[in-house]
């Protein structure tokens, strides 16, 4: 009978343990959450992390501090993201360029975008925006596609990167609308402003938030919209596809994710609160006014999201000719 006691102890132990753990989930959170954002400040990215954490804040009721770990095409963040405890108290924002793109860029990734990471949810679309500079004498993109193939090779485009979703945007572009045109990569989307701005490029797709001051100050000029569909707030700018290539569709997304493993409970009070976010009217209004729009969903919507986005630019990247790293 004495033999039994520790075997009987370590039951006793084991069964706090899970009381306790569960207690600790039902009460998440009781502290603040960090949340890293794979880019640096000033993009579309920590745009909308900046604006789902202050929400995520007030209905937690615990601080969600946002942290940039940009650096590597998304990269350093991921690694970040996956050396934390998967207790739900550090989360990442993170985009499809991470996601979904770099898996077919690299010829090794230090991570398995659908095995390291738990996806809590979908938060944006980032609609991207054709833009030339003022000086190039097109209106529309009719008038650019006639251009281009006016003058083969002669139109510069612009990128923050080899790989990236303007990048990326540009290569369906150039083989949609069947024109040659000249890829010029800059080293993040701040340089790539920059070189439209002056006039050392004639074109590049972008991210709404970061540029859409310029356009309104006439520094760069809005063609299109790569989504399919005009953006609510923003109807002002067609979609290329209404505008001379049928059936064109580029946009980079948002979410959350964790790392591997997170618990369940936590994982869907995440996506719940996520989602009462982007129905918040106030964050709804500040998304769109800035050309971002709201993506609710489920975690399951996420995954699948991934899987079919990380076949679609793995194809693009193919036809692009572009080689691996």
């Amino acid at each position: 009978m004495p033999r039994r006691k520790p075997a009987l102890a370590l039951v006793l132990a084991l069964a706090c343990a899970a009381s306790g753990a569960a207690l600790a989930q039902h009460n998440y959170p009781n502290r603040p959450i960090r949340m890293i954002v794979v880019f640096p400040p000033g993009g579309g990215t920590d745009f909308m992390a900046r604006v789902v954490a202050q929400n995520l804040s007030e209905r937690l009721g615990q601080q969600v501090i946002v942290e940039n770990r940009g650096g590597a095409n998304g990269i350093t963040g991921l690694q970040v993201l996956m050396t934390q405890p998967a207790d739900g108290y550090t989360i990442c924002a993170a985009t499809a360029g991470p996601l979904a793109v770099n898996p077919s860029m690299y010829k090794s990734l230090p991570y398995d975008p659908l095995k390291d990471f738990t996806y809590l949810g979908l938060t944006v679309d980032f609609p991207l925006l054709l833009l030339t500079h003022p000086a190039l004498p097109v209106k529309n993109t009719r008038e650019l596609i006639a251009l281009a193939k006016a003058r083969p090779n002669e139109l510069t485009f612009a990128s923050s990167g080899v790989g990236n979703a303007d990048h990326l945007a540009f290569e369906l572009f150039r083989s949609m609308a069947k024109i040659q045109a000249l890829h010029v990569p800059y080293k993040g989307s701040g340089p790539t402003a920059i070189a439209l701005r002056s006039g050392e490029v004639q074109a590049m797709f972008a991210s709404i938030p970061p540029t859409l001051t310029h356009v309104r100050a006439g520094k760069m000029r809005a063609l299109a919209v790569g989504s399919l569909k005009r953006i609510p707030g923003l109807t002002e700018f067609p979609t290329v596809a209404e505008s001379g290539v049928p059936g064109y569709e580029a946009y980079s997304w948002g979410g959350i994710i964790g790392p591997r493993g997170m618990p369940q409970d936590i994982v869907a009070k995440l996506n719940r609160e996520i989602n009462e976010v982007l129905k918040t009217k106030g964050a709804v209004e500040r998304l769109l006014a800035n050309g971002t729009v709201p993506r609710p969903g489920t975690a399951q919507d996420f995954v699948a999201l991934e899987k079919a986005e990380v076949k679609k630019w793995g194809d693009v990247i193919k036809m692009a000719g572009i080689k691996p790293e």
